[in-house]
């Protein structure tokens, strides 16, 4: 199996230096290699520019300018043409079905902030002083970087990612490694209901309340934001000392907000894989329940548009973007893979207003957002521990028709 291993790095200053350089020069080779494309395809002879023609032309760009292109890796400088292939296939692939295309854009200074290195020892070398006590990662045009690693890393080194947040470097690793023991089995089963008042309900009847970080550090997101939005529009090289602490204030917010909620959803996460073999939840599509609602032009006035709800859905939005659900399942299921528990993702139509005694589906079975009453048999619970219970039942049922 794949791991991802990410360490704080402690660059000196004329590393940190080199560190932007690099990335600004791969932002370049990314930059340039779009505008060759477009330049290409706008040509009367519509040619499309693949990956393979800008690979080949690494060599010569790296000849006619050693002092830039010619300082970094050639590996990790090709990884920066794939991504930009990749933008291009899936630019493609929404074309044909449909979606919204999102054509590949330039990218700023400030907007690419990451250079991946293919192979551990390509340009780059985790653990490049091994007889010494300070980790360090050689990257070549940088140096010998320390590496405060946190943690051992159990497994072979396969790629090397540079990654800039902030002012703070990282290194990531994606570690192959053998399939871990299990945890031992609990014999234990549940059924879990994301929401916006509790974060998590479980079929038990226990509640994880809803953190809310974003809505605690609201007030002082916003004081910033209104701090930076007096400053006049300006590119990075042209912003005062003054702005640019105003902008690295909101980043910094941001991030804080960020790294609390995923420490609570890793929390969360490892406590229900530690206490249960199974786990079951609502297969939900957080970005199509988070989009704004479509206008609705107003057929008797032209150019007007009747209400339709938009303020009150961004509201609701907001909240389900700061519960985090999507990243919290996608922690779930990784932690699962690696203790050897199931997981198990089902419709989420209706298991809030089924009854889990008498089976009766109707809307009137949830009188408010909290109480299950059902009006068939008299039964009365919390919706989200119903909707918890029914999301374990057809976990169950999926399981057993399904068997591994």
């Amino acid at each position: 199996m794949i791991r991802a291993y990410k360490f704080l790095m402690r660059p000196t200053v004329r590393q940190a230096q080199a560190l932007a350089e690099m990335l600004r020069d791969h932002c370049s080779l990314y930059n340039g290699a779009l505008q060759e494309r477009r330049d290409a395809w706008r040509h009367i002879s519509k040619t499309s520019v693949k990956y393979p023609m800008q690979s080949a032309q690494l060599k010569e760009i790296r000849t006619f300018d050693p002092e830039r292109q010619g300082r970094w890796s050639f590996s990790s400088q090709q990884a920066t043409l794939r991504r930009l292939d990749k933008a291009f296939a899936a630019f493609f692939r929404r074309v044909k079905s449909g979606e919204a295309p999102g054509y590949p854009r330039f990218r700023g200074v400030n907007w690419f902030d990451t250079v991946d290195f293919p192979r551990d020892g390509d340009g780059c070398r985790w653990n490049s002083t091994p007889h010494d006590a300070t980790t360090r990662v050689r990257l070549q045009g940088v140096g010998h970087v320390k590496v405060h690693q946190h943690r051992p890393v159990a497994g072979r080194v396969k790629t090397v990612s540079v990654k800039r947040e902030g002012r703070k470097w990282f290194v990531v690793l994606s570690v192959e490694q053998d399939q871990p023991e299990p945890l031992p089995a609990t014999g234990s089963v549940v059924g879990i209901d994301l929401g916006i008042a509790n974060f998590l309900a479980d079929s038990n009847g226990y509640f994880v309340p809803s953190p809310r970080h974003g809505r605690r550090a609201a007030a002082q997101l916003e004081a910033a934001q209104q701090a930076l939005s007096r400053f006049p529009r300006r590119k990075a090289k042209d912003r005062t000392a003054n702005h640019r602490r105003a902008v690295e204030k909101v980043a910094q917010l941001h991030g804080t907000v960020r790294r609390q909620r995923l420490d609570h959803a890793h929390k969360t996460a490892l406590g229900l894989v530690r206490a249960h073999d199974v786990i079951a939840h609502e297969d939900l599509r957080t970005r199509s329940m988070s989009k704004a609602p479509a206008p609705k032009p107003d057929p008797r006035q032209p150019g007007a548009f009747l209400p339709n709800g938009a303020a009150a859905k961004a509201g609701l939005n907001k909240s389900i973007n700061d519960a985090g659900w999507g990243v919290f399942l996608t922690i779930l299921h990784a932690k699962a893979e690696s203790a050897g528990r199931e997981v198990i993702a089902v419709d989420p139509r209706n298991t809030s207003r089924t009854c889990p005694q008498c089976g009766h589906t109707a809307k009137e079975n949830r009188p408010t957002q909290e109480k299950f009453h059902c009006v068939s048999c008299g039964h009365h619970a919390h919706a989200d521990t119903v909707g918890a219970i029914n999301v374990l039942r057809s976990g169950l049922v999926r399981r057993d028709a399904n068997p591994a």
